[in-house]
């Protein structure tokens, strides 16, 4: 049954009106967004999401280890329009109740139909509809949908499988090999040794949350990986609090303060990364002490924010390290042994659980099959309209948001592009718009810039990906602070947009 609205799923579906305005796939973060903009702004629009999970949350509902939690500040990765009232790095129960606020304030939820997996998205020009192809997990049903405009919402990596490498001897382990993205519901680690293979924020989010559950938790990483380690609360919130300031306006203070500091340390990444590598190692090395090897453990190879830089509230890895319940090691592996993993330097570290803290695997549009008038689509032969619209496909946008920042902050500047391009078709009485080179002769790349960010994730899945130009409208701008005026100030009546 569909969770929301309590009716059978097949029958939700039938009831949909065809064709609808507006399809959006995917009720995690972007896709309520998404929902919530067409709501208010478009509110005689005739839209649907659907998801192929039984809840909305996406991300929040996928991973379900011990600790899991919010890499990015609740004021910013919340959205603008709902007030964030808790601490700023928030629980996935947190913030699954957040956005079930929303999804009720809304009144959006009978919109979310659950379960529903896509399988095929079909462009018909003569038509100018998509039609896609869902397929109801829990009972085989099958259905076709149709809308004027697809909002692709579904996030970018695949729920259904995490990224492990494929290492010899895997076979061999005598104990359990699990993915964060699949963690047990009845995992028992007393007594266990348990090794969190990675050095991301799962790992770092998995190892502290873990330390006291197992007989001895041991983070392995290939390479460092820089975190900044800050206090799980913003002073000037509560002192905001104590003065009975509208949560709205705390909301949009807070807001405006993280942004600005997340900008300002951004900045100083590229300007000074020297100096401020040194900070990030030096925070380190105070929680731990000289007698650490801090050097080894926690000096990346790569200046700051080339990768993604993980947060550690209140300094809780390194509190599990100093503790002694969980260590670090720092080596390759060599391959898997009956009792745990050999590595290159030849220690066998010896383990009873092995988690595969090891990246996602790379799922731009959702393993859907797209075809424009019967023709295949391969985003990789596209070119990528500001990383959210491609040439050669109608009347489709998609959400990538921020690595650098919150990932919601660019999903609300999207949602707002929609709506806005929505309006403009509807008074010009247009029903196709696709985005066109300015100049047909510009040089393309591959969609992942090297140099700025280059994430294992993304280099094994650039040929899922659009390619980028080299003039800035035709690639991924990390920073909000410029694109929220861009956005605000693109001509929809430019000609890199095509209408019909």
């Amino acid at each position: 049954m569909n969770q929301m609205t309590d009716v059978a799923p097949e029958a939700s579906l039938d009831a949909l009106v065809d064709p609808l305005d507006v399809l959006i796939v995917g009720a995690g973060i972007s896709g309520v967004a998404a929902a919530r903009y067409l709501r208010v702004e478009r509110p005689g629009d005739r839209f649907a999401v659907l998801d192929e999970k039984d809840s909305f949350g996406g991300t929040w509902v996928t991973h379900r280890y011990p600790g899991i939690r919010s890499d990015s500040d609740l004021y910013t990765f919340g959205y603008g329009f709902k007030p964030w009232v808790g601490p700023p790095i928030a629980t996935a129960e947190e913030i699954l109740a957040y956005m079930g606020e929303v999804i009720e304030e809304n009144d959006i939820g009978r919109d979310i139909h659950y379960g529903w997996r896509i399988s095929t998205a079909a462009w018909d020009s003569g038509r100018n509809l998509w039609t896609v192809t869902a397929t109801h997990a829990a009972t085989g049903t099958e259905r076709r949908v149709s809308a004027r405009f697809l909002w692709m919402c579904q996030g970018y990596y695949r729920h259904s499988k995490g990224y492990t490498p494929d290492w010899p001897g895997m076979e061999e382990f005598s104990g359990e090999i699990v993915h964060p993205q699949h963690w047990p519901e009845d995992f028992d680690g007393a007594g266990k040794r348990l090794v969190v293979i990675g050095s991301g924020a799962t790992a770092a989010t998995l190892v502290p949350n873990v330390a006291g559950q197992v007989a001895h938790v041991t983070m392995l990483q290939r390479s460092p990986t820089y975190f900044r380690s800050e206090k799980n609360e913003v002073p000037i919130a509560a002192h905001l609090r104590k003065l009975q300031v509208d949560e709205s306006w705390i909301h949009e203070i807070v807001r405006r303060e993280t942004l600005l500091m997340g900008h300002d340390f951004t900045e100083r990444c590229f300007a000074e990364p020297e100096a401020v590598r040194a900070e990030l190692i030096g925070v380190a090395r105070r929680h731990l002490g000289d007698a650490f090897d801090v050097e080894r453990h926690f000096t990346p190879a790569y200046m700051p924010w080339r990768q993604r830089i993980a947060r550690i509230p209140d300094g809780d890895l390194y509190k599990a390290l100093a503790s002694g319940k969980a260590s670090i090691v720092t080596d390759e592996i060599e391959r898997f042994v009956p009792e745990g993993i050999l590595l290159k330097s030849g220690e066998v570290l010896e383990a009873d659980v092995v988690a595969t803290a090891t990246g996602f695997d790379l799922c731009a549009m959702g393993d859907i099959t797209f075809s424009v008038d019967g023709a295949p689509v391969d985003f990789h032969d596209t070119v990528g309209y500001r990383s959210m619209m491609f040439t050669g496909v109608p009347n489709l946008v998609w959400v990538m948001g921020y690595f650098r920042a919150s990932w919601t902050l660019r999903a609300e500047l999207v949602a707002q592009f929609v709506t806005r391009l929505l309006d403009h078709m509807e008074a010009h009485q247009k029903t196709r718009v696709e985005p066109r080179l300015r100049d047909p002769d510009m040089p393309l790349h591959d969609w992942a810039d090297l140099e700025d960010f280059n994430p294992g994730y993304l280099l094994r899945g650039q040929h899922l990906l659009p390619k980028r130009g080299e003039a800035s409208e035709w690639r991924l701008n990390q920073d909000y602070w410029t694109e929220k005026d861009e956005f605000a100030a693109i001509d929809l009546a430019d000609e890199i947009f095509a209408y019909k």
